[in-house]
């Protein structure tokens, strides 16, 4: 198996990041990447690499359709940022960051009415909390935010499945589930809970496009496809993924490419009117040069990898 690390900087912060980076490898069926956050300890990447195992070696499932509808995602900027953001996506529904730590809910509410202002409207306006409010602070900023532009849902707006599950008793609103599903032991606890109107799936962190293709049907709830801020390899999984669904009722949050100063692609995957191409992508060899990370960056990966292949036993001669 072929297999390169990256590093590429973010114009804007998102997550907390400003680097993306990763390992990509191409088995028999494709190009695949593996790049689970920095944070994240060797146990939790497990997932990570099973998904990129399962795209180097396995078809995608048979798609459904052949573009996928997808958002704008804003980032914690100031309200002329985020306009100018929407505005050049030419996507009708948006995404927005709220409860950034360290700013308060009047940035919040500038920032979602500067995105109705791009949007007009008749765009769709979701914001995505990461967990970052208590169950009061929810109550009161999903009301105020609902009145300022009128949301499609709230992404993750607690920490905990109990305080969705009140949340969603407390307000009109939908409520999606995201941390809830991908970063829990059982990701149905949402469903059973009844926590959740809508579930978010990523694919690295939930095993793959077939592992997620499962949780999907079996979940019981709308589903949207969102990205964990990868390069266009990443991106078209998750693209196979939303193609595969058997519904789709709303954009996926895969349109990302945009947070990237690079791509290891010659042509990334960028929306155009509102939508992108569903099949497989093949890293550019230039395009990868330009991204290759230091020694010591390039080192540290390629420890990672092996330290996580160590707990996937059939990842070990995948990986020689």
């Amino acid at each position: 198996m072929h297999t390169a690390t990256f590093a590429i900087s973010m114009p804007l912060r998102f997550r907390g990041i400003q680097r993306r980076e990763g390992v990509l490898m191409r088995g028999p069926a494709g190009w695949a990447e593996f790049s689970p956050f920095l944070d994240y300890d060797d146990p939790e990447c497990v997932p990570w690499l099973r998904s990129a195992m399962d795209s180097a070696t396995r078809p995608w499932p048979e798609p459904r359709r052949a573009t996928v509808p997808v958002n704008a995602t804003v980032p914690a900027v100031d309200g002329a940022t985020a306009r100018r953001i929407v505005e050049r996506s030419g996507c009708a529904t948006a995404k927005v960051k709220v409860a950034e730590p360290g700013q308060s809910l009047d940035d919040d509410l500038a920032r979602v009415a500067a995105v109705r202002e791009a949007l007009g409207a008749t765009g769709l306006v979701r914001v995505d909390a990461n967990g970052g409010w208590s169950l009061e602070e929810a109550e009161h900023a999903v009301a105020l935010l609902d009145a300022e532009v009128g949301l499609e849902y709230v992404e993750q707006p607690c920490a905990t499945v109990e305080e969705l599950a009140e949340l969603r008793r407390r307000t009109d609103v939908p409520v999606a589930a995201d941390e809830s599903i991908r970063r829990a032991d059982d990701p149905y606890r949402v469903r059973d809970a009844e926590a959740a109107d809508v579930a978010v799936l990523k694919v690295q962190p939930l095993g793959g496009v077939h592992a997620c293709l499962r949780i999907a049907e079996e979940i019981g709830l709308p589903v949207v496809v969102s990205s964990a801020v990868e390069t266009s390899v990443g991106l078209a999984a998750g693209v196979a993924l939303a193609a595969a669904l058997p519904e789709l009722p709303h954009a996926c949050g895969l349109g990302t490419t945009s947070l990237l100063d690079a791509d290891v692609v010659a042509e990334a995957l960028v929306p155009v009117d509102g939508v992108l191409p569903v099949g497989r992508v093949e890293v550019d060899a230039a395009a990868l040069d330009a991204v290759r990370p230091d020694a010591t960056t390039d080192g540290a990966w390629w420890a990672r990898l092996e330290r996580v292949a160590a707990l996937v036993p059939e990842a070990q001669e995948l990986l020689r």
